[in-house]
């Protein structure tokens, strides 16, 4: 099980992206699910709509609503978020990575992200895994 941060998703949805072979092995060895936290949507949306294609986006949907991918983090993750973006009010960590931290706790603490700015500090403090290995 993986929780997939905008950037590790965008890698994976564009073919261009020079991390996108790395982050597409990550998936591919896993067997899922592979979550999504609606909270990365929005972030998700405009890189596609504005980087990549329509057909993209339609793709994309098209994986959300096979269950390709899971919308997870809702209501009872508030808590844990609210209290991640008060502890690192400093990078600042912001809503979006820390839905991603909540939910990535929750379900085994593994996380696809190229975001080593945030998720690198975070991973310090939380028992998350990040994915690629940024350290390789």
């Amino acid at each position: 099980m993986i929780t997939i941060d905008t950037s590790g998703l965008f890698a994976i949805l564009n073919r261009d992206d020079p991390h996108h072979q790395r982050v597409r092995n990550e998936v591919v060895a896993d067997r899922g699910p592979w979550l999504i936290p609606a909270a990365t949507l929005g972030e998700v949306a405009y890189l596609i709509e504005h980087r990549l294609s329509p057909t993209v986006l339609n793709a994309f949907i098209e994986d959300l609503q096979e269950s390709r991918f899971v919308l997870d983090c809702g209501d009872s993750d508030l808590a844990r978020v609210r209290a991640l973006v008060q502890r690192y009010d400093d990078l600042p960590l912001g809503l979006v990575d820390a839905a991603v931290i909540a939910c990535a706790e929750r379900n085994g603490g593994r996380v696809l992200t190229l975001d080593v700015r945030h998720f690198g500090v975070v991973s310090r403090d939380s028992p998350i895994v990040l994915l690629p290995d940024p350290y390789v």
